[in-house]
Formats: structure tokens, sequence, C-alpha cells
């Protein structure tokens, strides 16, 4: 089945089904990185996606990929979502997955949105795609070891409940500290052009082996088991939005160079 196909009857299922448990970044990141994003984009790229989206925000279909996962005819992509790498290694020095990985799956997006032949479908598809995996690609859980899958297997507690490592950086600490998607938007940090500038430039490669040295700060600051508590949050919340904030400056960068 083309993606125009499964655009359109995903839409009818994503009211039909529950949404998947394993979201990532949670559906308050994931919005507030589209929410960020507009406020970067150019005035010809908005005008192209709310052509494209139906207007519909970013915010709004930020969430489609992890919704259409409860749909197995999507399966093809869904190992779009990660990027499995050794602690030590870089993007380059690791084994890429065959079926694809936030790289490769970003890129192909972006090659559907610059084709002249691709259909309004198939382009409004993968735009959906691109926002979620560029979220997805500034989560330090989504580069992690294969050996735990991403932290969904390293257990422990946030604030004597069970859970995982994956799961406190997806949406623990961003739901718990109780802010609207508008409102952690509306209060990302003030940055300079020049900051803005600094965060745009570089590579999707570049930005996942920047997003691994997080990830592996991450790994070495908690153990299996542990309670995460107030002075995790204390630590990391403000890491977590920074890693939204730079998720949507560079979600726009893309987008206004291949809209």
């Amino acid at each position: 089945m083309k993606p125009k196909h499964l655009l359109l009857l995903s839409l009818c299922l994503v009211l039909l089904v529950p949404t998947n448990a394993n979201v990532k970044w949670g559906k308050t990141g994931h919005r507030t990185v589209g929410a960020i994003a507009d406020n970067y984009l150019t005035a010809r790229s908005k005008r192209m996606i709310k052509k494209l989206l139906n207007h519909e925000s970013l915010a709004f279909v930020s969430t489609y990929p992890d919704e259409i996962k409860a749909d197995d005819r999507f399966s093809q992509f869904y190992t779009w979502h990660y990027i499995n790498m050794p602690l030590d290694a870089d993007y380059d020095a690791s084994k890429q997955h065959p079926d694809g990985d936030l790289v490769s799956g970003i890129a192909h997006c972006k090659a559907v949105l610059q084709n002249p032949d691709a259909t309004h479908e198939d382009k409004a598809f993968y735009l959906r795609m691109l926002v979620h995996l560029i979220g997805d690609l500034h989560q330090p859980m989504h580069i992690g070891l294969a050996e735990d899958r991403g932290g969904n297997d390293f257990k422990l507690q946030w604030f004597y409940k069970d859970t995982n490592l994956h799961s406190v950086w997806d949406s623990k600490m961003i739901d718990d500290y109780g802010m609207s998607y508008t409102e952690l938007a509306a209060n990302a940090d003030y940055l300079t052009k020049a900051e803005v500038k600094a965060i745009q430039q570089g590579t999707v490669i570049d930005w996942v082996n920047e997003t691994h040295i997080l990830t592996r700060e991450v790994y070495a600051n908690v153990e299996q088991g542990e309670n995460l508590r107030h002075k995790y949050s204390y630590a990391y919340l403000h890491v977590a939005r920074t890693q939204l904030q730079k998720a949507g400056i560079r979600l726009a960068e893309v987008l206004n160079s291949v809209l």
C-alpha cells in the first residue's frame, strides 16, 4: 500500500485504536518541538506547510508517527525512530540498521519533500514523519544501546513508581513539570541570532553525534533500580528543555531548506 493510501487509512484508524504506550518524547515533548519550530519558519515554508497539512499545525501532526505504530501496515517505519550506537562510537563507526534508522528516515522524508513529482499525499505523509523524527533525534535515549533497547529495559523508579530510563526522558520529567506544550514553547530560553545560527549549523549526522554525547552522560549518571526524584529533575529537566528547543530550531531549518 502506498503512503498516500496509508495516510488516509491511518487518519481513520488513529481514532479507533489506543495510543501506543511507547511514545517518543511523549506527546507534550513532540508538540513543544513543533510549536517552537513555528517561530523560525520562513513565510514561504508556513504557506507550504499550511497547504500540505490542510491547516493542521506542526504541533498537531508531531505525534502522528507514534500513533500509526498501532497499525502493522506501518511497521516498515518502526526502525526510523531510533539509532543503536555503542557509547564509545559515533554514527559513522556504528552498524546501521538494515531497515533504516533516524538518519536514513530523515533523508528519505527530505527527498520526497524536494521531489517535484511526489504527490501531495506523499509529501503530507513524509512531512508528518519528518516533524516527528527530528524530535526523536534529540531525545538521548533514541540514540542509545541496543542491549537495553535505548533504555526501555533499563529498569528504575520515578518517584517510587516502576518505570524505565527511556520513559523518564520521553515523558516523566516533562509531564511532571506540569506545563502544556504551548507553555513550554513560550518559555523556551531566549537566544540571540548568533546562538540560533550556531544551533542550525551542521548535518543530521552531526546532530546525532551531539545528542549521543548527552546519551553517554545519561547512562553514566544513573543506576539500574535507582529511585529518581527531585534531584534528577533539578539536574536534567533544563537539559531536556534545551534538547526540545534545539529540535524545534533545527526542524524549522530543515523545513526552510526543503520547502
